[in-house]
């Protein structure tokens, strides 16, 4: 069975200085043209990334035109990674780049990092249901980051839905 063709999401998270509009250019060389922007918002969940990024961090969620192959996230996770690499400034990271996916009942994200809900997909990366859609909305799981639970990110992933529902 062929799987059906998914939504390519990337969360974002970066300093305040940083030039979004360069990498986003780059993002969109490598996987199609950007069809959902959300506003940058404040990154403020944890200070897991402080020591790597500083502090007055900002999220913003991208959505890609060309819907993708499930099995790509594990490659793409891994060009995002090296794309971090291209951007750090003396050493520090800059940009945190998250790919998704989402399809009409989930949705999925990549990951370096193994916990018991994550599962192995090759070169290094986990993936997991970080949310699923029914009854309307996006639910979350016992395991969801805190800013995936928020009505506020669950309401700009509802938008990036409706796009890909109508390219379906």
């Amino acid at each position: 069975m062929i799987p059906d063709k998914a939504k390519l999401i990337i969360g974002l998270i970066f300093t305040a200085d940083f030039n979004i509009k360069e990498l986003e250019k780059k993002l969109e060389k490598g996987f199609s043209s950007v069809d959902y922007r959300s506003a940058q918002l404040d990154f403020n969940y944890t200070d897991y990334y402080a020591p790597q990024m500083g502090d007055n961090l900002k999220r913003q969620f991208l959505s890609f035109k060309k819907l993708i192959d499930p099995a790509e996230l594990t490659s793409i996770k891994n060009k995002a990674i090296a794309l971090e690499e291209n951007f750090k400034r003396a050493g520090r990271r800059a940009v945190n780049i998250d790919p998704g996916y989402i399809l009409p009942s989930k949705l999925v994200l990549a990951s370096t990092k193994n916990f018991y809900h994550r599962i192995y997909t090759g070169e290094g990366i986990f993936q997991e249901i970080t949310l699923n859609y029914t009854g309307g909305g996006f639910r979350d799981y016992p395991w969801t980051f805190p800013d995936y639970r928020t009505l506020e990110y669950k309401e700009i992933l509802t938008d990036i839905r409706k796009i890909y529902m109508v390219q379906r």
